[in-house]
C-alpha cells in the first residue's frame, strides 16, 4: 500500500482519494460531511485559511483533515 502525501490537493481530488469508487460530486459532498462530523474541524480548517471559499486544501489543512479522520 501506498503512503499517502500531504500535499495540497483540490477539494475534489483530496475527496475522491478518499472515496474513488464515487463519482466526484457525491465524494465531495461525502468528504464534506465527514469534515462537520469531526468535532471543529471545520473551524480549524478555516482559521488557517486567507480564502474559505479556496478549492484548493492547502498542505497545513490536508494533514489537519488526515489527522482527523484518518489517511484515505
Amino acid at each position: 500500500m501506498e503512503h499517502f502525501i500531504i500535499r495540497a490537493y483540490g477539494r475534489t481530488e483530496l475527496a475522491q482519494c478518499y472515496f474513488p469508487a464515487l463519482n466526484p460530486q457525491v465524494a465531495y459532498r461525502k468528504l464534506q460531511a465527514w469534515i462537520d462530523y469531526s468535532p471543529h474541524l471545520r473551524e480549524r480548517l478555516n482559521a488557517v485559511s486567507r480564502n474559505p471559499g479556496s478549492r484548493v486544501y492547502m498542505p497545513v489543512q490536508v494533514r489537519m483533515i488526515v489527522e482527523a479522520i484518518g489517511e484515505p
